[in-house]
């Protein structure tokens, strides 16, 4: 057997003939993704205008400038953050826990992170915190959004709304860019009528690879968007290259991709530790397993993942609830096997991306995963916005049980960390 493994070993001439690829000036594979960069100034110019576009003062200027009506709210939060008006941890674990918070030893080794998807819209965020204040509940650790760019930016400043409440209250973000396999890049698929040629067609054909790219720098230098969703294998290598270039991008990984085994988690691994700076940090900040894996396979990725150094910086994103439509079988809660897991395996989000079962099956509009491409016209002339809200705000409170679930085992957790104290 060991002779075996010795057989697996990758060659250091190999390693070069790689090297040699890449740096070769008639690569034009790689010049052609270089053309890109150089046509926003170069990484260091990149950096620079991103840090000053991401500073808290320049963007409620520019919300303020645009005559935003979602100043007040933002304002309104970091007043409320200020007056400490959302419950404390303290607090939060002797609700669940009554007296025994007292005399319990939490575990803080491992805190998970709480993640909910997806904040489609800057008022939602608004009417969640005013739930929490109201309930004391906690806010979300992590928030996703999918939300269509080119829409959101003509939106009233939803995009520097969002981007500074997500300051303001303490918690990272991803976007997900408009280059991806649903936006007619691939122009042989058209919707459900033709449904399975995504399973094979999703993504970023032909030149898509690179307007990802010229489309994440776009935002980044523009908005300071520093975390984007990734769902193909090509702009998987180039979120690589981009940050091995000295560009500070951060993606993750969409459960699109099919991480569903721990082979699969091998092989993403693989491809940050090449391309990781001599530092060892790496643009993958995370990555969606698929709905299906096991907590083996999650333990046996996080084995892995460590083995490469990569534990601190890549994190496991599970998702515990799903939208209660259009993409798993109902129902869906992954609760207890988190709970199982977040004692001993490190870096791990819990992803609400739908209610609880027994509240989604009484919601006469249930969450839907195809709510999330409906232009923000359709659903305001369909009336649906008030009960797409209320969507998110089931998701809120599963994002709450999860946190009381793991509470009473005895571990913790990571909430908006400038709210809950």
């Amino acid at each position: 057997m060991d002779d075996l493994r010795q057989r697996l070993a990758i060659s250091p001439a190999h390693v070069g003939e790689v090297n040699a690829m890449i740096l070769d000036p008639k690569c034009e594979v790689v010049n052609a993704f270089l053309d890109v960069v150089r046509k926003h100034g170069g990484p260091e110019a990149i950096n620079r205008k991103a840090a000053e576009a991401r500073e808290l003062p320049r963007l409620l200027g520019r919300l303020k400038a645009s005559g935003s009506p979602y100043v007040a709210d933002v304002e309104w939060l970091t007043r409320e953050r200020d007056r400490g008006a959302f419950v404390t941890i303290a607090d939060f674990r002797k609700g669940a826990l009554g007296d025994r918070a007292k005399t319990t030893h939490f575990d803080e080794r491992h805190p998970v992170t709480l993640e909910i998807s997806a904040l489609q819209y800057f008022p939602w965020l608004i009417a969640e915190a005013k739930q929490a204040i109201a309930k004391h509940e906690l806010m979300p650790g992590r928030f996703i959004r999918v939300r269509n760019m080119a829409e959101q930016v003509q939106d009233q400043g939803d995009t520097l709304a969002v981007a500074a409440a997500m300051q303001i209250v303490g918690a990272t973000y991803v976007e997900t860019l408009d280059t991806k396999g649903t936006d007619g890049s691939n122009i042989h698929l058209g919707g459900p009528a033709t449904i399975t040629g995504y399973f094979g067609g999703v993504g970023q054909p032909n030149e898509h690879a690179l307007q990802w790219v010229d489309e994440f720098l776009g935002y980044y230098t523009e908005y300071g968007i520093r975390q984007v969703l990734n769902i193909n294998p090509g702009t998987v290598l180039l979120g690589y290259f981009l940050h091995k270039l000295g560009v500070d991008i951060e993606f993750k990984i969409s459960v699109f991709m099919g991480n569903d085994n721990p082979y699969a988690a091998l092989w993403t691994l693989l491809g940050a530790k090449l391309f990781s700076r001599d530092d060892g940090t790496t643009s993958l900040i995370g990555f969606n397993w698929a709905n299906s894996v096991s907590n083996t396979t999650i333990e046996r990725g996080a084995a892995v993942r460590k083995a490469l150094g990569l534990e601190d910086h890549v994190r496991f994103e599970h998702h515990i609830t799903e939208t209660w439509k259009s993409i798993v079988l109902q129902p869906y809660d992954r609760t207890d096997e988190l709970v199982d897991l977040a004692g001993h395996v490190a870096n791990i989000s819990a992803k609400h991306e739908g209610g609880r079962p027994a509240v989604e099956a009484k919601r006469e509009h249930a969450s839907d995963i195809l709510d999330y491409f409906m232009p923000k016209a359709d659903i305001v002339a369909q009336g649906l916005m008030p009960a797409m809200e209320q969507n998110y705000l089931d998701k809120h409170d599963a994002v709450n049980g999860t946190a009381a679930a793991l509470t009473k085992r005895g571990l913790s957790f990571v909430a908006a960390r400038h709210l809950h104290r």
